[in-house]
Parts: structure tokens; C-alpha cells; sequence
């Protein structure tokens, strides 16, 4: 079987729909959610949705296809996200990456950084509806799997109750298979992507009503949600429910939403058997010419607040740059952990 074979076979977008069954998932965050990161999390939970770092089309398209698209089979289910705001090399992105097997593709309507902004995309699309449904468009023509958009609630002084509902029927009439909808709106003049992300007031409320408005479309929620009891309570006015930060800088909350979103059986989580995994990983890593602190980083927050924790982020942050670093850093990180206050912490 094909890897986009499978990836269709993998369509949780039509499995919500029909069965009401929801989506979980981890945001993409540049700079972070890279697939050494993606591994990682998926170590911890198996039916996770994760997402990669925002790829700009035009660097799939010129750039090292293989540095920027590969990945490890056991990170399904997998979406890609693009940026971009050119139809034609949307759609060409979309062919390049098709061999390579990813369960969705997703277009960035929401990040706010200066960088993204001068290339006329990511949050500044939402100012630019048509455009945004014209991508859409091409994206679908190229696509074997669902392509999806991830948005804000409005940029700068737009009305969000006039804004977004505009955006997302336009991108519906395109074919999007989903909306995610970051609740939040995104200033482009004044503010920092950091301070995007805490500043501007969270509206929780009009995603609600977005939805309720869409029946049939799954809408997905984003932005400030810290725990798995908030996320559940989102969905029961949503579809799915996207966690950032709060499960890149403790990705031991992970270990709980197999169970609590996917119907999985109860059961004690394994964190030697990660810690072997993990390193088993690094060394393949370590083997092809990266460096233990390319997969390292990821792992500091994950033990955040247990008996321990400070002396693993210790370890992890200070022995993993070091020259000729190997796995056995990892081990040393986990041997500073309480493990049984880590099952207490997620209920595992």
C-alpha cells in the first residue's frame, strides 16, 4: 500500500463527521514542531493529530524538498501547513509533497510575524478573502487528502463578526474539508507574534457560534487552551481542539488524550519505554550527522512540575549541546524523574 493510501484511509475530517468523534490535536508552531518534535509527541500519544512547522511554498518548490517534507512514518496521522498566497505554487507545493504522504494539508491564514507578512500571507490573508479561496481551489485540485485552513478571527480593525463568517464561506465554497480557528485576533501593526499570542482578548464565543452556524462543517478551536479538561469543554461546541504551547512545554499532558478523546483503554503510561525510544531515535539521529540537541530541546518541559523535573531540564539543557553528546544524556535526564508522580500528574 501507497503512503497516500494509507493517508486516505487515515481522513479523520470525514470519521468526525460521521461518527462524531473529535479531533485532537497539536498546533504547528514554528520553530518548534519539527519532526524531531513530532516523533516525541508521538511517542506519548497515538492518535494525536500533529502538525508541522509552517513550510513556505516557494521553498518546497526551490528549496531541499527532502530536509523540508520527510518524515517518520510513525508520526501519523501527519498535516503539512503552507504558506503562501500564490494559487499556482500552492497547488505545485501540494504535488511535490504528495509522495511523501501526508494525512492533510492545511493553509496558514493566522501567523502574524513580520516575515510572513512581507510575503503576503499568513495573517494578513484574512483581509483578502477571495485570495484565500483561490488557493483553496488549486490546493484542492492537487490533493489526495484534506486540505484545511487554519485561521484568526479578524487582523487589526476588522470586524470579526463581519470577517470571519466572509472568510470561511468563501473558503467552504473553494472545498476546505475544515476550519481551525485560532480565537484570537492578530494585530500586524504594534505587536510581536509573541505578544499576538497573549495580548489581543480570546473570543472563544464566536467559534461557537461559527460552528452553530455551519452545522455540517467540522470547526476545530485554538488559542489559550492550557489543560484536556478546558479542551473538553470546548468540544461541546466544537469539532476538534488544537493545544500549542501548553503541550509543546509539557508534553506529558499527552499522555491522557488517547483516552479521554479516542475512546482508548486506560493504562499506565511507559515513560521508560519513551526514554528507549527516544534514545533509540537519537542514536539513528546522531548516526546520520545531527546532533543530540536537535531532538533534545523538545523534551525539556516534559516532566514541568514533577519531584526532579529541574534537574532533568538541567541535564537535558546543559549536557545535549555539549560536542560528541549521545543518548546516554536522555537516560541520565529520565533517571532524575519521579515516575510515579508523573502517572499521578496525567491520570495515567
Amino acid at each position: 500500500m501507497t503512503k497516500i493510501a494509507e493517508a486516505k484511509q487515515l481522513n479523520f475530517y470525514d470519521k468526525a463527521r460521521s461518527c462524531g468523534s473529535p479531533v485532537f490535536a497539536v498546533a504547528p508552531m514554528i520553530d518548534w514542531t519539527d519532526r524531531h518534535c513530532r516523533y516525541f509527541h508521538r511517542q506519548i500519544s497515538r492518535n494525536a493529530l500533529l502538525y508541522t512547522e509552517m513550510v513556505v511554498a516557494d521553498a518546497i518548490i526551490h528549496g531541499p524538498r527532502e530536509r523540508l517534507l520527510s518524515f517518520d512514518a510513525t508520526e501519523h496521522p501527519v498535516a503539512l501547513q503552507l504558506g503562501g498566497s500564490d494559487p499556482a505554487k500552492l497547488a505545485a507545493a501540494v504535488r511535490i509533497a504528495a509522495p511523501y504522504g501526508y494525512d492533510e494539508i492545511n493553509l496558514n491564514v493566522g501567523c502574524p510575524s513580520d516575515r510572513v507578512q512581507s510575503g503576503t500571507f499568513g495573517a494578513c490573508l484574512m483581509l483578502t478573502p477571495d485570495i484565500v479561496a483561490a488557493c483553496v481551489a488549486a490546493m484542492k485540485t492537487a490533493a489526495d487528502v484534506p486540505v484545511t485552513v487554519k485561521c484568526r478571527i479578524g487582523v487589526d480593525e476588522q470586524d470579526p463578526e463581519a470577517a470571519l463568517p466572509a472568510l470561511l464561506d468563501r473558503v467552504l465554497d473553494a472545498g476546505a474539508d475544515a476550519i481551525w480557528i485560532h480565537a484570537r485576533k492578530a494585530w500586524l501593526k504594534g505587536l510581536s507574534p509573541k505578544e499576538n499570542r497573549e495580548i489581543p482578548p480570546l473570543d472563544y464565543e464566536i467559534v461557537y457560534r461559527m460552528k452553530q452556524a455551519r452545522p455540517d462543517v467540522f470547526v476545530g478551536i485554538n488559542g489559550g487552551i492550557r489543560t484536556l479538561d478546558e479542551a473538553a469543554d470546548h468540544l461541546d461546541h466544537v469539532d476538534g481542539i488544537m493545544l500549542g504551547r501548553a503541550a509543546y512545554q509539557n508534553a506529558a499532558v499527552l499522555a491522557d488524550v488517547d483516552r479521554r478523546f479516542y475512546g482508548a483503554a486506560a493504562e499506565t503510561t511507559d515513560w521508560g519505554a519513551i526514554r528507549d525510544r527516544m534514545m533509540a531515535y537519537a542514536e539513528r539521529h546522531i548516526a546520520n550527522g545531527g546532533r543530540l540537541q536537535q531532538v533534545a530541546r523538545h523534551m525539556v518541559g516534559l516532566f514541568t512540575g514533577l519531584p526532579g523535573a529541574r534537574r532533568y531540564r538541567q541535564i537535558l539543557s546543559t549536557d545535549a549541546v555539549k560536542a560528541g553528546a549521545g543518548p546516554e544524556v536522555i537516560a541520565a535526564a529520565f533517571a532524575s524523574v519521579d515516575f510515579e508522580g508523573a502517572r499521578e500528574a496525567v491520570g495515567a
